[in-house]
This record gives C-alpha cells, sequence and structure tokens, in this order.
C-alpha cells in the first residue's frame, strides 16, 4: 500500500491499545497492511511494558508510517497525554479518544490515510465529558459532514466470510423500535446498501434479504401490523427502482447456511435481529464496517472489555480482520476507479 491505514486509540483504559499492540506484532506473519496509532506515545510505551511485550515506537507522520511498519509500530503523537490505568477511565480518556477519531478523518479526507479503522469507545466515558453525538458512527458522519459539505446518512453494516447483517435501527430499546422503524428508513438503508455492495465490494448487482419485524414476518397481519404496514411497501420500492430486494422475510428462516446463499446482505428491523447470528457464526472475525460514508471505516465488532484490559488476555482477531477488510476494500475501489 502506498498509504497507510489510521488507527485510533479508542478509549485508552479498554483493550484498543492492547489489541493495536498485539496485531502489530503479528503483521509479517498475517501479512497485514501498514497502520499508524493515533495516541500518546508514553501511554503506549507503559501499556507495551505492563503486557511484556517489547515492541519499539516510530513517533511520526503518517507519512513516514509505510517505510517504518516492519521494524517499529508508527504512532502520531496527538499532544493528549493519557492517565488513565487498565479497566479504569479518567478524566484524560475521553479527550484522548476524540482526538483521535477527529484528526484520523483529517488524515483519511486528506488523503494521508487510505481509510479509518477504529478501537472501540466506551460512549458512557464520552458522554460524562460532553460528548454530543448519540455514538461513534454519528459522530464521524458529523465530521465527514463539516469537512466535505455534504450530507452523510451512515448505515451500520457487521461483515464476515459468513453473513453481513444491517441493523435498520441500532442501539434504541426493543419498545422503541415499531415507532421509529419507517418505510423511508427502510428505503434509504437499502439503498446505501446497494450502492456499497457494487462500489466497495465489486457486487454487480447485490441481493437484499429484508428482515420482518414480527414473527413469520407479522403472518399476514395477524401477529403486528408492521410488516405490511412498513417492510413490505419498502421492499417494493427497492425493486421499483431496480434492486434485487426479497421481502418482508421471516427472520427464524433467514440465517442456515443454505438461505444465506440466496443473498448477499440481510437487512434487519433492530439491533438483535442482526448481531445475534453474525456474532453466533463469527464472533472473533466479523467486523464492523460503516457504509455511506465518503471514506472506508471499519471497527472490531466488540467493545472496550474493560474486565480484561491489561491482562494480555484480549483477542486481536476481529480487529485484524477490520484491517484486512480495509485494505481490501480501498485496493477494490481503486481498482474500479481506474
Amino acid at each position: 500500500m502506498s498509504r497507510p491505514l489510521a488507527l485510533t486509540l479508542g478509549e485508552p483504559a479498554g483493550i484498543g491499545p492492547d489489541i493495536a499492540l498485539a496485531a502489530w506484532q503479528r503483521r509479517s506473519e498475517l501479512a497485514l497492511p501498514p497502520f499508524y496509532v493515533l495516541g500518546d506515545p508514553a501511554f503506549l510505551a507503559r501499556r507495551a511494558r505492563a503486557l511484556g511485550l517489547n515492541i519499539p515506537l516510530a513517533v511520526g507522520e503518517p507519512a513516514e508510517a509505510v517505510a517504518a511498519f516492519a521494524s517499529a509500530l508508527p504512532v502520531i503523537d496527538l499532544g493528549a497525554p493519557v492517565t488513565a490505568t487498565p479497566g479504569r477511565p479518567d478524566a484524560s480518556s475521553a479527550p484522548a479518544a476524540i482526538a483521535a477519531i477527529r484528526r484520523a478523518v483529517d488524515d483519511v479526507l486528506g488523503g494521508v490515510a487510505h481509510a479509518l479503522v477504529t478501537n472501540p469507545v466506551a460512549k458512557s466515558v464520552l458522554y460524562r465529558a460532553g460528548f454530543d453525538d448519540p455514538g461513534h458512527t454519528e459522530f464521524l458522519a458529523r465530521l465527514a459532514r463539516a469537512a466535505t459539505g455534504r450530507p452523510a446518512q451512515p448505515v451500520m453494516m457487521l461483515w464476515s466470510q459468513e453473513l453481513a447483517v444491517v441493523p435498520i435501527t441500532i442501539h434504541i430499546p426493543l419498545r422503541e423500535v415499531p415507532r421509529r422503524l419507517t418505510r423511508a428508513l427502510v428505503v434509504e438503508s437499502g439503498r446505501i446498501v446497494a450502492h456499497d455492495l457494487v462500489e466497495k465490494f465489486g457486487i454487480p448487482r447485490p441481493r437484499l434479504a429484508v428482515a420482518g419485524l414480527n414473527p413469520h414476518a407479522g403472518e399476514e397481519g395477524s401477529l403486528g401490523t408492521e410488516d405490511q404496514a412498513i417492510v413490505a411497501p419498502a421492499v417494493a420500492q427497492l425493486r421499483d427502482e431496480g434492486m434485487d430486494a426479497r421481502g418482508p422475510l421471516s427472520a427464524d428462516t433467514m440465517f442456515h447456511a443454505a438461505a444465506r446463499a440466496t443473498y448477499d446482505a440481510a437487512l434487519c428491523m433492530y439491533h438483535d435481529q442482526a448481531l445475534i447470528p453474525i456474532k453466533t457464526l463469527a464472533f472473533d472475525r466479523a467486523v464492523n464496517l460503516t457504509l455511506g460514508l465518503p471514506f472506508v471505516r471499519t471497527s472490531p465488532d466488540h467493545g472496550t472489555a474493560f474486565d480484561i484490559a491489561g491482562t494480555g488476555r484480549a483477542d486481536p482477531s476481529s480487529l485484524i480482520a477490520a484491517l484486512k477488510l480495509a485494505a481490501q476494500l480501498v485496493a477494490r475501489t481503486q481498482v474500479a476507479a481506474v
């Protein structure tokens, strides 16, 4: 790769630093793309020592990262010192996490990094520091909009070799889902998914399987009217616009192997309907991919895991998958543009 990937530190008291260090340690074995970490070098050095890792750091600028990557972990010092310890976020946590995200977006949009890979943050820690956005993804969309002047509608996809799923509604209480679910939301999400499956994954005619909200997709209205009133019209509109979409489908029969072979992505109506099947099939390999942004963004599909931070027990597999997927999507997009 001519340019590196930008990797954010995430919540410093969580496992983000641990898995970043572990991923770099396995760079040659796994043929990982070059990346740099945005964060406090002194903090990373302390965490490496605490984990018993002998990892040299190359503190510099993104332009130096590709050359340095083979022999040292490139780190960009943001001037945000971290004093948090494993499992114990403190007043330095939120500023460090936010600074890394801001700089990573600037680097990707400025052309010095190919793509953005984000380590997990703790929303509760950010909220206590006055963070205004509902979550990580919404913050990225706001930064992209501010930088480009164009609106960004982010759509979360959880991707693995076995399955790709998209929750139409995400982090809201289950009782709120029927009220928040609209035909327009399903249609716009389907458009973005189909567009990015073409542009980023190179699938010429993506097949979308759309789950029903209710058991048995509402059983023709006897188990709820939302599927007839919202989901079915949305699927019809997507088909009228030329997309290969099916649904509403009964979610309990969508995720076995034979069913998965018939579609490229499953659109699900709420968080657990999407995440339970993919975490069952690919818990350590699933990647959180944000569609609808003007750059590639991937992330491990797990949280901060405060309970094992700094212990050496954190598994870097999902971060490794996120780094590899980001590189693959960038490469595919570049080839398509030639």
